[in-house]
């Protein structure tokens, strides 16, 4: 799928001068000899005082063992506890060909886990009471296809809505207006009857974002920044710009028989869509993650309906588990809410374990990896511990 990901030190400094033959110094010239002395004791002044690394640890050794058999280039840790990072650690490169470190300002994309943005989004309209969660998507598009009738905004955001993915012909390298984008939805029939089935849809998604458009005046980019974005001072998160100079920004790679590849060109109208096309930090999303702990940007009863199981019109859950981007899961009886992304050369996954109070984000340049298991791997390791550092 496009930009979804399924929810499954410093060393001793040794240094030493061998002599082989016996040297006059009074034979240099002074310059020279000067140099030359310079030279050897600052060295032995770098050897005296290098610091040596403390050991990794447990979270580091995890880490650092996952990407070398995922051959993952670089990567992104975020851990917080009740929404105060504990844990900001950059591992790897940025790029590989410029060899410049992660650290914790290095900008990734989000692929899907730039959804949960999107719905929000949507969310905030519906607490204006400018969209219902139970309206017809034909209300907002009078002109789309007879069966938007019986599509609800609620399974638009929960992929129970009859939507699909891209056609297989969807050219990724032409750039299309919204307009354009839309009448690829609207050609596209329904996959089953809206609401009796499950079906991940990124262009359920991109259908979301021209909502948000018509309905707010803005293009959900624009409205994102101002009504989420700038409020909570993320700002190193915006919309996905190869033309724009964006300092600390990955380099995204996939794997390709074994040999990391730089990531496929798109268009720019492919990377400004509503499923899954933001810039982020970790630094951003610690952010975003003590937010959702507050009402600074959605109510407690909307953050409710995103963290809960969609039903289906007979009343079950739906199969993906899902609710309004966010999967709805569990590990070892501790409760939490995830999604991941995959998308031109990088891999996310963000999980949140509510009663546990603990987040657990990790995002890399490699767009072919799990980040789910390291996610899981460094979760499980904290829940052991009971996160207390």
């Amino acid at each position: 799928m496009r930009k979804y990901c399924a929810f499954r030190t410093l060393a001793h400094i040794k240094v030493k001068i061998v002599i082989s033959q016996p040297v006059s110094w009074m034979n240099i010239a002074p310059p020279l000899r000067l140099a030359a002395i310079t030279l050897a004791f600052s060295s032995l002044a770098v050897a005296h005082v290098a610091p040596v690394a403390p050991p990794a640890d447990e979270v580091t050794r995890t880490v650092r063992a996952e990407m070398a058999k995922q051959q993952i280039p670089g990567l992104a840790l975020l851990v917080s506890r009740k929404g105060v990072p504990i844990r900001e650690q950059g591992f790897g490169l940025a790029s590989l060909e410029l060899n410049v470190p992660v650290t914790p300002k290095t900008i990734f994309q989000s692929g899907s886990v730039g959804k949960q943005f999107t719905a929000t989004a949507v969310m905030l309209l519906v607490e204006e009471r400018k969209i219902g969660l139970n309206d017809p998507l034909s209300k907002y598009f009078p002109d789309g296809p007879g069966w938007w009738k019986d599509v609800t905004i609620r399974e638009l955001l929960s992929h129970t809505a009859g939507f699909t993915d891209y056609p297989k012909d969807f050219d990724l390298r032409k750039d299309y207006s919204e307009e354009e984008l839309l009448k690829v939805v609207e050609a596209i029939p329904a996959a089953y009857p809206p609401g009796t089935s499950w079906a991940y849809s990124n262009l359920g998604y991109v259908t979301l974002g021209i909502l948000i458009h018509k309905v707010s005046g803005q293009y959900f980019g624009d409205f994102l920044q101002e009504r989420v974005f700038k409020p909570l001072n993320m700002s190193r998160t915006r919309i996905v710009s190869e033309a724009d100079i964006i300092p600390n920004r990955a380099a995204g790679y996939v794997l390709e028989n074994g040999r990391l590849e730089n990531q496929k060109w798109v268009s720019p109208s492919a990377n400004s869509t509503a499923d899954g096309s933001l810039y982020f930090t970790i630094l951003d999303l610690a952010k975003w993650d003590a937010a959702l702990y507050t009402e600074n940007v959605l109510k407690e009863s909307s953050k409710r309906q995103m963290w809960t199981v969609a039903t289906l019109r007979d009343g079950k859950p739906n199969p993906g588990s899902y609710g309004f981007a966010w999967v709805v899961d569990s590990r070892n009886g501790h409760r939490l809410v995830g999604h991941g992304g995959r998308w031109q050369g990088f891999t996310t996954h963000i999980a949140r374990y509510l009663d546990d109070r603990l987040t657990i984000v990790t995002l890399t340049n490699q767009g072919n990896c799990d980040a789910q298991r390291i996610v899981d791997e460094v979760a499980a390791i904290y829940l052991a511990k009971g996160v207390t550092k």
